[in-house]
């Protein structure tokens, strides 16, 4: 598996991760920012991002990869590729996400749920919570990048391939919004 080094450079290259002061989709405030659409609107880069995921999972008897909508989606479908599985995806439903589009999953079955970024890991529970309504297996949760160094509990095993300290403010604490920085809403 390639090291940290490796993706740092390849994020930066694709033009993944940003410096200034940004809107997180938990509605904190950050002075970086990982924006994957530039890496997965590159097929090669996608290929790589999500072999490199199934790769920490090769052997595990992985069905379905599963990934919340939008983030997930792409990375879900490389990931599931790379395995040779079925990828689904989940969508905003309320404050909670459902399997929609004819997409379901049975007891027992076994599924790796993605995400191209946790920060609180909000996203994720939600896929995890599906998982736990069918009775799914769920055999881990593979993220390109933990902003929060490993410190994020899922309440199931993580594998990050790149582990950063990014900090996040409450919009209401955030020490950019007291400097004047102007704040970027970049999945708008």
């Amino acid at each position: 598996m390639q090291g940290r080094e490796h993706w740092i450079a390849r994020l930066k290259e694709w033009g993944v991760l940003r410096e200034g002061h940004f809107l997180l989709t938990s509605g904190r405030h950050s002075p970086g920012f990982l924006l994957f659409a530039p890496a997965f609107s590159l097929p090669p880069a996608a290929e790589e991002i999500g072999s490199a995921i199934a790769d920490m999972y090769r052997g595990q008897g992985i069905e379905t990869v599963v990934g919340p909508a939008m983030g997930g989606v792409i990375l879900a479908h490389e990931v599931a590729r790379a395995l040779g599985v079925r990828s689904i995806y989940a969508e905003k439903d309320g404050d909670a996400m459902a399997l929609k589009r004819g997409f379901g999953l049975r007891p027992a079955e076994r599924v790796l749920v993605v995400e191209d970024a946790v920060s609180t890991g909000g996203s994720v529970r939600k896929v995890l919570d599906i998982c736990e309504r069918t009775k799914a297996d769920v055999v881990g949760v593979g993220i390109v990048a933990d902003r929060t160094a490993g410190r994020v509990d899922l309440g199931a095993p993580l594998h990050a391939l790149l582990e950063l300290e990014v900090p996040s403010y409450p919009a209401d604490d955030c020490p950019l919004c007291r400097a004047g920085e102007e704040l970027v809403r970049p999945k708008a």
